[in-house]
C-alpha cells in the first residue's frame, strides 16, 4: 500500500490520520438520519405530545397507544387488514420484478443491438424524463379505461414499470461493456440470451439493484393508483388505506396517533429493501467487472 512519512493512504485499521474524515462524515450522518429518527419517534408518542407546543423531536414518554389504535381500527373495517397487505405485497413483487426484467432487456436492445428506430427510441425516453406524472394522468386514465384495465392488479403494475431513468441509467452501464466480449461470446456458440444472462446482467447487476430499489418505493408507496382506476375497494392498496384512516376515526385530531404509526409500518420495508440492495451494489461495485 502506497504511503507518505509512513502513514497508509487507506489504514486497515483505525488511525488518527482518519480523523478529519470522521469529523465531517459523522455530523453529515446524523443530519441525514433525522428525518428516520422522527418518523420512529412520532409514532410512539402519544397523543399529548403529539400535539405539545413547542413541537418535541424526540418522544418522551413512548406508547403502543398508536399501534393498538390501528390494529383495533383494522379489525373494525369491513374489509380485513390482511387483504390490503396482500394487494400491495403481490403488485410490488410482480411489478418490481417486471420492472428489473423489461427495463434491463430495452436497455440491452438500445445499447447493443441493431435495428430501425432505435435512437429515436432513446430520444423519446430520454424526453420521458421531463415530464411529472400528474402530466400524463388524463392520457393514462384514457388508455387504461379503453382497455378495460379498470378494477384489476394490472392497472396497478402495468403504468409503473416503465421507467425512464432506470432505462437511461442501465444503459449507460451497458455502453460500457466492450463490443468484442459479447463478439467472442457469440461466436464461441452463445445465443443472444445467453450473453444477455451469463455476461450482460452480472455487469449491470448494481444498476439493477439501483432500479430495484426505485421501483419497489414507487409501487408500494403508491396511491394514486387506487384512488383513479379502482372502484373495488378489496383490490386497494395498503398504502391506500393508510391515508384514510385519519377520516375512518371520524376525528382527524385522535387520528394523527394512528396516522404516525402507519407511516412507520409503511416506512420500515422502504429502509429494510434500501438497505438490503445497498449491500448488494456496493458488493457488486467491488467484485465485478471484466478481466
Amino acid at each position: 500500500m502506497a504511503s507518505f512519512s509512513g502513514t497508509k493512504i487507506n489504514p486497515s485499521r483505525f488511525h488518527r490520520s482518519q480523523l478529519k474524515f470522521f469529523a465531517v462524515l459523522v455530523p453529515m450522518a446524523l443530519f441525514i438520519a433525522l428525518p428516520i429518527l422522527f418518523i420512529v419517534s412520532h409514532a410512539f408518542k402519544p397523543e399529548n405530545e403529539l400535539f405539545a407546543y413547542p413541537p418535541r423531536f424526540f418522544v418522551r414518554v413512548p406508547t403502543l397507544e398508536n399501534f393498538r389504535d390501528l390494529v383495533t381500527l383494522a379489525a373494525d373495517s369491513g374489509i380485513p387488514f390482511s387483504r390490503y397487505l396482500f394487494n400491495s405485497i403481490v403488485i410490488t413483487v410482480i411489478g418490481v420484478f417486471l420492472s428489473v426484467l423489461f427495463t434491463s432487456m430495452a436497455a440491452y436492445a438500445l445499447s447493443k443491438l441493431k435495428f430501425k428506430g432505435k435512437r429515436i427510441l432513446f430520444e423519446i425516453n430520454t424526453i420521458a424524463l421531463m415530464f411529472v406524472p400528474i402530466a400524463v394522468t388524463i392520457p393514462r386514465y384514457l388508455i387504461i379505461a379503453n382497455t378495460g384495465m379498470i378494477d384489476s392488479y394490472w392497472v396497478l403494475i402495468l403504468p409503473l414499470i416503465a421507467m425512464p431513468v432506470g432505462l437511461f441509467l442501465v444503459k449507460q452501464f451497458i455502453d460500457q461493456t466492450p463490443n468484442e466480449l459479447i463478439e467472442s461470446a457469440k461466436i464461441d456458440g452463445a445465443s443472444e440470451m445467453e450473453v444477455f444472462l451469463k455476461i450482460i446482467v452480472p455487469i449491470i447487476a448494481p444498476a439493477l439493484a439501483t432500479v430495484g430499489i426505485l421501483s419497489f418505493q414507487l409501487l408500494w408507496n403508491d396511491v394514486s393508483g387506487s384512488s383513479l382506476y379502482i372502484n373495488d375497494e378489496r383490490m386497494k392498496t395498503l398504502a391506500f388505506y393508510f391515508t384514510t384512516l385519519a377520516s375512518r376515526t371520524g376525528n382527524n385530531v385522535a387520528g394523527q396517533g394512528v396516522l404516525a404509526a402507519a407511516s412507520l409500518i409503511t416506512f420500515v420495508p422502504n429502509i429494510v429493501i434500501f438497505i438490503f440492495l445497498q449491500s448488494k451494489v456496493m458488493n457488486t461495485m467491488a467484485h465485478s467487472g471484466i478481466k
